[in-house]
């Protein structure tokens, strides 16, 4: 059953009374997701917090140019969501796409809320997550104005070890600001050193 890698996700954190599980279980809807489809729309609002069962997706933004900034991935047992969009209920200028088939756990605003209200420790749990996320965020704004492209790229395979090989070059290259062929030249550079 597709809720019991969340259940097991979110006891890592605080264990869970039966009751609790069940309640857990109510809020959530699973989606399978074909490779390429976007669970968000620069434009919509962000309805639903996911969590990653299985498959990999990219949260990105578009410049004016048409280029494609990846800002994160999320791949089994992460979560994904325009957090500002999502608790704003204000459009969002991102999208949300898989990378691969996957399935996720769907959990709308009003579901999520119902869960905090109703299980304190969810409400402790996504704290921790996100709090979690935005010493991410800082690190890596922190990186991008004082770190060299291979370092930004050690940094990206500590953070997504598990992605290192499931991820083409044009993502993670969007993802570390650099181009492929820059990429492929730091890749060749660290098997030769």
């Amino acid at each position: 059953m597709k809720v019991s890698a969340l259940i097991l996700h979110l006891e890592s954190f605080i264990p869970l009374k039966q009751e609790e599980k069940d309640r857990i279980e109510e809020q959530f809807v699973p989606q399978t997701v074909k490779r390429k489809h976007k669970l968000l729309t620069a434009g919509e609002v962000c309805k639903d917090y996911f969590f990653v069962v299985s498959g990999c997706f990219r949260m990105f933004g578009v410049d004016d140019k048409g280029f494609e900034h990846n800002i994160q991935f999320a791949s089994e047992k992460d979560w994904i969501a325009d957090i500002g969009s999502f608790y704003s209920q204000k459009t969002s200028q991102l999208n949300i796409e898989a990378l691969e088939p996957s399935e996720v756990l769907r959990i709308p605003q009003l579901g999520l809320y119902e869960l905090f209200n109703n299980i304190p420790k969810i409400n402790r749990i996504f704290k921790v997550m996100i709090e979690y996320k935005y010493i991410e965020l800082q690190n890596r704004v922190l990186q991008n104005f004082s770190s060299t492209a291979e370092q930004r790229y050690l940094a990206f395979l500590e953070q997504y070890p598990h992605l290192k090989n499931r991820l083409p070059n044009t993502q993670v290259a969007s993802y570390l600001g650099i181009t492929p062929e820059f990429l492929s030249k730091i890749r060749k550079d660290l098997r030769d050193s």
